[in-house]
């Protein structure tokens, strides 16, 4: 619970450059929230800790013994300040972890010591548990708690409050918690119908609900570079398929000569894209699982590699390799050859008979000795059946097993 913005005429101020929360609002809310379950005060500064020739910056924060409740974390050592502390004010402090790594160096026991903020001593009673960062990257160790009556008069001099903060009696009760708190503000500022808000009441499911639209934007982002990634890839392999074909054209040629079908080589081609494909993936999830523990260990943010991006990789790798080597026979010919041959029409068994006309076969047969295509398309009724290679084409047409006729 946070102060709003002032309205003045026309002129409305930007969020919290008002002093709108009280003590009062505070002691209202414990009183006729019965969907709270704690609350308590919050006003904060910041300032350097001093022990000794050890110093640190660090922020204060003044609160009462429901705070450490609120933000569910426990002591490590010492205890947490009493109501009793919060009435006289006294100058008691939990510290966090951070703040005792940095004045307190040599590993001294931190409670029972003097400490100094801002010139004001200070007795440490307790250190609290480890924290870590928080979503937004803010170390929640490095803070000091003291009673918010202590800090107010002794280090702010303020009489409002920074915030209000609480806790709801369960997680279901959160959002008409957020209704209730805001409806009693309302009634103790006095506010018309009319008259909008000058407190800002919001819950975590809120917090929560924006972090996941732009996780979910950020997700989406992240699909299409993903996806262009993948395309580029897939061109990649394609191109070196195209041309691993075309510089074996002597070896399918020879394959396909003693006796391998069209089925043999295409299987052949499929797995080797198969295998690129696959072995570029293993390599590409291998890169980002090392990535993501370099970025987790050096960088300390949490990562998470979900099991269905690792699936969807490996198949998108294996469909890729598939695609786009949907057939490679039309690389295997000569294209000049395959339009010549298309007006043949040519038995792919035996009898091998054709009857042309002689001078179109001998040139034909010129070019097709001479061309560097291992195979002949065969055409029967202008439909295009198979293949023959060309030392059966030539052996046959060197024994006279096809028989020439002029017309």
């Amino acid at each position: 619970i946070k102060p709003g913005a002032d309205s003045r005429g026309a002129v409305r101020g930007s969020g919290g450059d008002v002093q709108t929360l009280t003590l009062q609002n505070y002691e209202v809310i414990k009183e006729k929230a019965d969907l709270l379950s704690y609350v308590t005060p919050v006003v904060n500064g910041s300032g350097q800790i001093i022990n000794g020739s050890n110093n640190w910056p660090s922020s204060i924060y003044g609160v009462n013994p429901d705070y450490i409740k609120i933000k569910v974390v426990g002591l490590q050592s010492g205890s947490m300040f009493t109501d009793v502390d919060v009435k006289s004010a006294s100058k008691v402090a939990v510290i966090g972890q951070t703040v005792v790594e940095n004045v307190f160096p040599d590993g001294q026991e931190p409670v029972g010591q003097m400490i100094r903020f801002n010139n004001i001593p200070f007795t440490v009673i307790g250190v609290l548990e480890e924290k870590g960062e928080n979503t937004f990257g803010q170390d929640q160790d490095d803070v000091v708690i003291a009673p918010y009556t202590t800090v107010q008069k002794r280090i702010l001099a303020i009489d409002h409050l920074n915030q209000i903060m609480a806790s709801s009696i369960s997680e279901d009760d959160a959002e008409a918690a957020v209704i209730q708190v805001s409806e009693i503000l309302r009634t103790e500022h006095k506010l018309m119908d009319t008259e909008a808000d000058d407190f800002n009441v919001s819950s975590m499911e809120e917090l929560i609900s924006a972090f996941s639209s732009t996780s979910e934007m950020l997700t989406v982002l992240l699909v299409a570079v993903a996806s262009i990634s993948l395309l580029i890839g897939g061109i990649g392999i394609m191109n070196i398929m195209y041309v691993s074909v075309k510089e074996r054209t002597k070896e399918i040629g020879l394959r396909m000569a003693v006796g391998a079908k069209g089925a043999d080589i295409l299987m052949q081609f499929l797995i080797e894209a198969i295998l690129i494909s696959i072995t570029g993936g293993i390599l590409g999830v291998l890169l980002g699982l090392a990535a993501t523990v370099f970025i987790e260990n050096f960088l300390n943010w949490p990562t998470s590699v979900a099991l269905y991006s690792i699936v969807i990789s490996f198949a998108v790798c294996a469909v890729t390799g598939i695609i786009l080597l949907d057939d490679i026979r039309p690389i295997m010919f000569d294209q000049t050859l395959y339009k010549e041959v298309l007006a043949m029409d040519v038995m792919q068994n035996p009898p091998e008979i054709i009857d042309l006309e002689h001078d179109k076969m001998v040139d034909i047969m010129k070019k097709f000795q001479d061309s560097s295509a291992w195979n002949l398309p065969v055409v029967q009724n202008g439909k295009y059946v198979g293949f023959i290679s060309k030392s059966k084409l030539l052996t046959a047409y060197r024994r006279q097993l096809i028989n020439f006729t002029k017309s």
